[in-house]
């Protein structure tokens, strides 16, 4: 660990087993985005680059001495401006570059690296007043789901230090949950939000794709890659949607759950469920009802397959791509090999290693992103229409938090060992590949043990819809376990 203070501006600046499930899964977990946008311009950074700013930064292959192993660095960035978001401090996942803070994305070849500028989205933060508290540790460059990183630490359950923390934003879910921060914001590929905010017992937005800016972030998939949210409540998720997306700020509209309609996809994301997350999901859905809400029992058409068809080809490819890119800008220094070599996880060196190889052909990759995309786009708006629903609403995850120490490869779902990754990544996949907007808030569970993720997924666009739907799902849940 290093802990120094100095000017910002003095700082260096540079300008597994699970390669097996690779064919299989590789798609179940990452996320989608749109064309970066041009970077912001420095002069509001330059503003505070002359002040001393105490930075604690723990240094790779070395113990990681914060709480639950949830940060890599910690500071206090002071805000940029006065908004809705003064006073609040805000986590920030290291794969989101913030002016004079290192920019690891949990890796050992980027732990030097000290972004000049702030990402829109980090300087939409700031503007709004908030303070940058450090940036969270994660799964090693986003690929995983576990944030088991080989170079600083497995971040650990909030609720409990033996559990999964869940990823690849899990180094902020776990501040999140543990008050460390007031807010956060991650990193969705495929369910890098919804997943830890999950197996935390807090709230995961991941926004319709393309709804905030990628600038000046370690991105993995272009198609797929956005920040979502993480907070304690559906109320700071809707604050920091507003701000994220440049919008005005708007108070979310008012839902009256009787009538509601949602959409019950059981065929797919309701298959071999644990006891716990089963009893939570029935007990949820039995509530919901008794609220007036009606619940369509009806199946997305081929959501499997076609996610399937979309996340590993688009993935992979792109991230061929978007890392010797980002390399040749940031480290133009280090060969593509000595990269591959210096990742610390075997399971992100052997997946970003097939990447990097060129597993995926450019015929494959165009299927994906234009037929195979196109396809299950399609089947999701189907579904929204053809039965009139406002969300679709299914687990998080089909299985709780399990023991660190026995699932970073495979975990015990009724009896059968299976891949942690697939396990996980299943059921928030479709929506990432679809680039629908989705939420994961807690579900009521029926007796104590760790919590259980209800996730619902809307229409493309229909963001703000979906918060306020999500906010009075919250209350419903809250009014039942304090009547």
């Amino acid at each position: 660990m290093d802990k120094y203070i100095a000017p910002l501006n003095s700082l260096p600046r540079v300008s597994h087993p699970f390669r097996m499930l690779l064919t299989m899964l590789i798609g179940f977990w990452l996320t989608g985005c749109s064309k970066p946008e041009p970077a912001a311009p420095a002069d509001d950074e330059a503003r505070v680059a002359e002040e001393s700013v105490e930075l604690i930064h723990q240094s790779p292959m070395s113990a990681n001495t914060t709480p639950h192993r949830a940060f890599i660095t910690q500071a206090e960035l002071p805000p940029l401006g006065e908004g809705p978001l003064s006073g609040v401090r805000i986590g920030v996942k290291d794969n989101i570059h913030v002016a004079g803070l290192p920019n690891t994305a949990g890796t050992p070849s980027f732990d030097a690296l000290v972004p000049a500028q702030d990402a829109l989205l980090v300087k939409r933060l700031r503007k709004a007043g908030g303070i940058i508290a450090g940036k969270n540790n994660l799964h090693e460059l986003a690929y995983g789901i576990t944030s088991a990183n080989g170079a600083y630490g497995i971040v650990q359950n909030a609720t409990d230090p033996s559990l999964l923390a869940g990823g690849s934003s899990g180094g902020t879910a776990v501040a999140v949950a543990l008050g460390l921060v007031d807010m956060g914001v991650g990193t969705d590929t495929g369910g890098s939000v919804r997943i830890p905010a999950a197996l935390n017992g807090i709230v995961g937005f991941r926004p319709t794709t393309g709804r905030y800016p990628n600038d000046g972030m370690t991105l993995i998939s272009g198609t797929r890659d956005t920040a979502g949210p993480i907070t304690a409540n559906v109320t700071d998720a809707a604050v920091l949607d507003t701000v994220l997306s440049g919008a005005l700020p708007n108070e979310l509209p008012a839902v009256t759950l009787k009538g509601v309609r949602l959409g019950v996809p059981r065929g797919y994301f309701y298959d071999n469920l644990s006891p716990r997350v089963s009893a939570a999901m029935n007990h949820s859905l039995e509530a919901l009802k008794a609220a007036g809400v009606e619940l369509v029992e009806a199946d997305i058409e081929n959501v499997g397959a076609l996610s399937a068809a979309v996340g590993f080809p688009v993935v992979l490819y792109e991230t061929n791509l978007l890392l010797r890119e980002y390399l040749l800008t940031h480290r133009p220094d280090l060969s593509i090999e000595d990269f591959l070599d210096s990742i610390a996880s075997p399971d992100v060196k052997a997946v970003v290693g097939d990447a990097l190889a060129g597993v995926i052909d450019e015929a494959t990759y165009q299927a994906a992103v234009t037929e195979h995309r196109a396809a299950l786009q399609a089947a999701y708006q189907n579904y929204f229409e053809g039965h009139a629903v406002s969300a679709v609403i299914f687990p998080t995850t089909p299985i709780e938090a399990q023991p660190i120490a026995t699932s970073l490869e495979m975990v015990t779902l009724n009896g059968a060992s299976a891949p942690t990754f697939m396990t996980y990544i299943r059921n928030t996949d479709p929506g990432s590949n679809a680039g629908v907007p989705g939420i994961s808030l807690p579900a009521l569970v029926t007796e104590p043990g760790p919590p259980v993720g209800l996730e619902l997924d809307g229409p493309r666009g229909s963001d703000r819809d979906l918060l306020a739907l999500a906010l009075a799902v919250e209350a419903l849940f809250i009014s039942a376990q304090n009547p």
